[in-house]
């Protein structure tokens, strides 16, 4: 591939990075101090709409679409895109100012690329302008969701609706106040083939028999405002035009949808890691011990040229993927997408880990990104498919390969 970036995404880089360093970098702390009083948990920081609004305004909005869907979006392929991802990980709210955070980026590709006109009439085009959010809701409490075969809820037809009945959990975006729509995997045929019992359908959130149990944290972090939720599904009606592309497609969906939403974790993950070797960087030019700088200790330049050699592995292994989803589809790309999904996190982790060592009692408590950082970097391991199930995948595509089978 080339690694260089085409002059579409450099200029977009150099753009993103004076809007990060002019109206983000200013605010970051003003935010995560708004939302750490548990009477704004569930509200959306005043200033926020503002931004968005200065973004859209800098034609730094939608950028994550990979095609072009009229003028709310540039149409930026994954390789362009990744970078832009990077710099928006370094603050980890920010990927909302550009209409670009999760669950919504997916949410809005599976509309994009299996919803019929009318759905995405009714919510595609307002998630595209931002001004409502959504929710994904397919992990289940009761069983392994790893296997996403194993989910329970079930979606029934009867007459002109289908009837929903289960219960999810981690349902990123169920807690925003703006959060108007979910997207639920469950099954309308248990008796089907293995992986095509399952299917999508869009649910308002409003809707009667949808409730909302109880906020989860991550290591006590609740990402306010959108959070995750544990969500009841109680005959839940909606009318059957909701579903999206037909009964037992939603497996089938499911692959389409967390491609490119695995590429977007993998790179803010590298933009959160890369801010700590600079974090790291700076620390260690501002301490002094034992009549020393710390940068001056042969083993703190050690810990920060690994981390550094570390990012760098991983986020040329990520832009990878990414050229190989854009030149020949997130299928052929599976075995790149399973590689970034199991060294980002992993790389992520170590890399904080030792500015958090290097930055001592500070680097664990509020007034670094750090302890955040690498909540959601552990949480990261899991979401989109843990560890073992893309090791479990690629090693049985490498022997396959080179086995001769």
């Amino acid at each position: 591939m080339d690694f260089e970036y085409t002059e579409r995404s450099k200029s977009l880089q150099e753009k993103l990075k004076a809007f990060m360093g002019e109206y983000i970098l200013p605010v970051e702390q003003e935010v995560y101090a708004f939302h750490s009083h548990p009477e704004n948990r569930w509200k959306r920081w005043p200033g926020l709409e503002a931004l968005k609004e200065k973004a859209r305004g800098a034609g730094l909005w939608n950028l994550f679409l990979p095609k072009d869907y009229g003028e709310l979006s540039p149409g930026l392929t994954n390789l362009e895109y990744a970078p832009l991802a990077e710099i928006m990980g370094r603050v980890l709210w920010s990927s909302e100012v550009f209409n670009c955070s999760a669950p919504d980026t997916g949410n809005m590709e599976v509309l994009a690329k299996y919803g019929n006109l009318k759905q995405q009439q009714q919510w595609l085009q307002p998630l595209m302008k931002g001004e409502i959010r959504s929710a994904f809701l397919m992990t289940e409490p009761q069983v392994a969701s790893s296997d996403a075969t194993n989910i329970e809820t079930s979606i029934t037809l009867e007459g002109d609706e289908y009837v929903i009945n289960g219960q999810k959990w981690w349902s990123s975006g169920g807690m925003d106040p703006h959060c108007k729509l979910a997207i639920v995997m469950g099954k309308t045929d248990f008796d089907a083939p293995r992986h095509q019992q399952q299917s999508m359908v869009l649910v308002p959130m409003n809707t009667s028999g949808v409730k909302i149990i109880r906020p989860l944290s991550v290591f006590g972090y609740y990402d306010s405002p959108e959070g995750h939720a544990e969500i009841e599904l109680n005959n839940v009606r909606v009318p059957k035009e909701n579903l999206l592309l037909g009964e037992g497609r939603g497996f089938e969906i499911a692959q389409g949808r967390l491609g490119p939403g695995r590429i977007h974790h993998c790179m803010r993950l590298i933009g959160m890691a890369q801010r700590s070797v600079e974090l790291m960087s700076q620390r260690a030019s501002e301490r002094f011990a034992f009549g020393k700088t710390f940068k001056d200790f042969s083993s703190i330049r050690q810990e920060i040229a690994r981390s550094q050699c570390e990012v760098e592995q991983a986020r040329l292994l990520t832009l990878s993927a990414a050229d190989k989803m854009d030149r020949a589809g997130n299928k052929e790309a599976k075995d790149l997408i399973a590689m970034i999904k199991i060294v980002a996190p992993n790389m992520a982790l170590k890399v904080i880990d030792r500015a958090i060592q290097i930055y001592g009692g500070k680097g664990v408590g509020p007034d670094t990104p750090l302890a955040h950082y690498f909540g959601v970097a552990r949480m990261l391991r899991l979401a989109d498919g843990p560890d073992e199930v893309h090791l479990y995948q690629l090693g049985k595509s490498v022997i396959k390969k080179y086995s001769g089978e």
